[in-house]
């Protein structure tokens, strides 16, 4: 575990430079800041910048419900509130539109998938107001925990905690409800970092237990489904963000098939998972055909 902290601490500390793979990203478009103005300057020479920038201030709220076998019983109806991808400081008035929208929704849990700023260099404190002002309007029964992405650095964690977020980090923990149980397992930044440890992070999770992870690429979905995951939660690629009739996206980011890649619901094994879109922006403020998303997740016992 302190081996994966100082290597992420190194990575940070030279970040602008380590553009190419550290990670199981192949290529990390994010860190190629003369790319993110080229597609910038594209979108207002086309005039189409002003659009996109109002595709992405309109997110909606996706329901999915995922049924499972050996769920325990009393953790049927379970809901969550799923935020990935918030970049909460890369849009004028998307912190207060999120707040709008989850003001009136109350769940059994919250949980963040990471990517909580814009961009991935610099210090972080620009974003900390936006993200205490969502977090005042999460009305969660079993709390808030999150992880990070490979926008954030390991800074963000104790200001996190301090919100009221209990950061996983390689970390698990049971959640109880009467005599059942299952466990949340929460990695670290598997694309950019590589920092994530699975067999570290569930080692006092029983092996018959339910396991739901949060990571923040599906990149991890092999290796999870030889764990025994039973739910995988993730986001990182927006479901592509600027996407094109009948072709969808063009660029999702991600060193997995597409299929999982993409937003939504999917299976890989005996794992049952989900892609978020995302609700903020990346690299460019802008999206085309693939609407910002807030996860609002059931769970239930039942077939499969």
């Amino acid at each position: 575990m302190e081996d994966l902290r100082l290597k992420r601490k190194s990575i940070e500390l030279g970040h602008l430079e380590a553009w190419l793979t550290k990670g199981r990203g192949s290529f990390h478009f994010e860190n190629l800041t003369s790319l993110h103005s080229l597609l910038g300057g594209v979108l207002r020479f086309t005039g189409l910048r002003r659009r996109g920038e109002r595709n992405a201030l309109r997110p909606v709220i996706r329901e999915t419900r995922f049924s499972f076998a050996f769920l325990p019983q009393r953790f049927s109806g379970f809901k969550i509130l799923h935020l990935s991808d918030i970049h909460a400081d890369g849009l004028p008035g998307l912190a207060e539109r999120i707040c709008e929208m989850i003001d009136g929704l109350e769940v059994d849990l919250c949980l963040l998938n990471g990517d909580y700023r814009f961009e991935v260099y610099g210090p972080s404190h620009n974003v900390y107001y936006n993200m205490e002002k969502i977090f005042s309007h999460i009305k969660s029964r079993g709390g808030v925990y999150g992880i990070l992405g490979n926008h954030d650095f390991a800074e963000k964690v104790p200001v996190l905690e301090q919100m009221g977020v209990k950061m996983l980090i390689n970390e698990s923990l049971e959640l109880q409800n009467g005599q059942d149980r299952v466990w949340l397992v929460g990695l670290d930044d598997p694309h950019y970092y590589g920092c994530d440890d699975l067999p570290g992070a569930l080692k006092n999770v029983p092996e018959d237990g339910f396991k739901i992870l949060l990571v923040h690429t599906p990149e991890m979905i092999k290796e999870a489904d030889e764990e025994g995951i039973n739910l995988y939660l993730c986001g990182h690629t927006h479901g592509g963000q600027i996407c094109f009739p009948l072709i969808g996206p063009v660029w999702l980011n991600a060193n997995c098939p597409r299929k999982y890649a993409r937003a939504g619901k999917w299976r890989y094994g005996n794992v049952q998972g989900y892609t978020s879109a995302g609700v903020g922006s990346s690299c460019v403020a802008a999206r085309f055909l693939c609407p910002p998303e807030i996860g609002l997740i059931e769970l239930h016992r039942g077939e499969e």
